[in-house]
């Protein structure tokens, strides 16, 4: 079987395999490594990780579901978590995600038509005091404020040109 993985990809995960008492210990990794090549985790992908790491695809992809910022299907350059907690919502949640929607044009769940952001609820971004809260990338915002959403996205814009 030719792998689906690139060498490079490999490369990272034995390194990581290596600091591990056990393959399978570095099943997070692992996932995190293809993800950060490719964007997301593809079938084809999860199967070749699993027999490098001598785990089953089944219980790879039990790990894979678990963990919220591993995506499974393809997502666009910038994924906004917003934080559907109930201090978030406490705190306005329903209004801002209503904001970004009509800003981007998609619902929870969807991707914009030019690929730039995907947007998705989740659970906890574990940074309840601060609430409302969401990462766009790996950006977390803090205390946000539906008049900061305007200038966040046109910040984030301005720096991807």
């Amino acid at each position: 079987m030719i792998s689906s993985l690139s060498d490079a990809e490999l490369a990272d995960i034995d390194k990581e395999i290596a600091h591990a008492p056990y393959k399978a210990a570095v099943a997070i990794d692992a996932l995190k490594i293809v993800q950060g090549y490719r964007g997301w985790v593809s079938d084809e992908s999860l199967q070749t990780i699993a027999k490098h790491l001598d785990m089953s695809a089944a219980e790879l992809d039990g790990i894979a579901t678990f963990y919220n910022l591993i995506f499974r299907q393809p997502v666009g350059e910038q994924v906004i978590l917003l934080c559907n907690s109930v201090t978030c919502w406490i705190k306005g949640y329903d209004k801002i995600r209503e904001q970004i929607s009509q800003h981007l044009g998609v619902g929870l769940g969807e991707t914009t038509a030019d690929n730039a952001y995907t947007f998705l609820p989740v659970t906890c971004l574990g940074a309840c005091d601060k609430a409302p809260v969401m990462m766009v990338g790996d950006e977390l915002y803090e205390n946000i404020d539906r008049s900061e959403l305007s200038e966040i996205f046109r910040t984030r814009e301005q720096a991807q040109l």
